[in-house]
């Protein structure tokens, strides 16, 4: 049987970004991912926005991570030549009744650490953008945009850099603790010991975390799967910034924005609805709730917005709950010691992605170098 030191599962932007952490730290850390290559599922389904932080609680992992994620992860896409740009954005407030929301984000933004953000009129919104209707808007100087897939490709680089090992198209199906560290088992019948797991597989986490014994349920760890969907659009043109409304209040989502792409197309979502199965596919089910969403901030015809992709996120609220943290965390509390959770990794996942890499390396004891085949 062979033995890894530390096996990561799950290959999206955060385990990739954990991966390259670790294979920089510590000898024999293995990725695996039983889809055919990394950031097939929540990773390439986004907006492919960098986040400033200014939505999560004070002190939570998603605004400390945000915040320190943001910053990481322009050093990293300047040094690696990954495609971005920081448009900036205005989140809008179309109403009086809006200003205190507006005013309450700003003020989070403010305690999170988030630098440049001011409010700004309605003559100062015409002026960055002229075909956006506001009353007034949060200049948010930090946000933007960046290429997903060769940010994945350059953390997948890193990993096999630094002797770090991917293996695509193996599924983990059984984890059991032994008294060493943990027999893994793959789909394809091969058992493999490890001293440290990271649980980072997305969609899957609560599953696998179930695998050595943790009661999710108990825990409250189980998850609930989000969809989200987007539209696209050719008929507008001139917008150089990503135009948010005031997020939902219960947390959901961040509500349908308008965002673009590196060849400044438009797209708009997501809107969010709860689901029980994986699926993909899209109708226009709701696309009068995008035309009607849209037109409060952007004068749009129904006829001008198309059906364009769809996304799933995994979230640790049930629909009605209030707005939950990332989970992060060694179990050894939970009697797993060495066994390393990360449960509910939403937005602002992409963003944080590089934060959480270094968060989850600092969790594996110096005495994890020490390891030999």
């Amino acid at each position: 049987m062979d033995t890894f030191n530390i096996l990561v599962i799950g290959a999206g932007v955060v385990g990739l970004a954990i991966g390259r952490a670790l294979s920089s730290r510590f000898p024999e850390t293995v990725i695996v991912e039983k889809k055919p290559s990394f950031g097939r599922e929540t990773s390439s389904r986004n907006s492919e926005v960098v986040h400033s932080g200014i939505y999560y609680p004070h002190n939570s992992l998603k605004a400390t991570l945000c915040v320190k994620g943001n910053e990481l992860l322009y050093e990293y896409a300047k040094a690696r030549n990954i495609p971005f740009r920081k448009t900036e954005k205005l989140v809008v407030a179309t109403t009086e009744e809006e200003f205190p929301s507006l005013y309450e984000l700003y003020e989070n933004g403010i305690r999170n650490g988030v630098t440049g953000l001011k409010i700004i009129d309605k003559e100062a919104c015409r002026e960055l953008e002229p075909s956006v209707k506001a009353l007034k808007a949060l200049h948010v100087p930090s946000t933007g945009i960046i290429d997903t897939h060769k940010l994945m490709k350059a953390l997948e680089s890193d990993v096999i850099d630094a002797e770090g090992y991917l293996m695509y198209g193996v599924e983990v199906i059984d984890i059991k603790k032994d008294k060493e560290g943990y027999i893994v088992t793959f789909d394809y019948g091969e058992r493999v010991k490890c001293n440290y797991v990271i649980n980072s597989a997305g969609l899957q986490s609560d599953k696998v975390s179930s695998m050595p014994g943790l009661d999710t349920t108990a825990k409250d760890l189980d998850l609930h799967w989000c969809k989200g969907e987007y539209y696209k659009t050719t008929a507008v043109k001139g917008v150089q910034r990503l135009i948010y409304p005031l997020p939902d209040p219960k947390g959901i989502s961040l509500g349908i924005h308008l965002t673009l792409n590196l060849n400044n197309e438009v797209r708009f979502g997501p809107n969010a609805y709860y689901v029980n199965f994986l699926s993909y596919g899209m109708d226009e089910t709701y696309k009068k709730e995008f035309f009607t969403a849209i037109n409060r901030y952007l004068d749009i015809k129904e006829d001008d917005i198309h059906p364009d992709d769809t996304g799933i996120r995994p979230k640790l609220q049930a629909a009605g709950e209030a707005v939950r943290d990332f989970y992060i965390a060694e179990e050894s509390p939970n009697g797993l010691p060495g066994f390393i959770n990360l449960i509910g990794i939403e937005s602002p996942g992409l963003t944080a992605a590089l934060a959480i890499g270094e968060y989850v390396a600092n969790l594996i004891p110096d005495s994890a170098r020490d390891f030999t085949w």
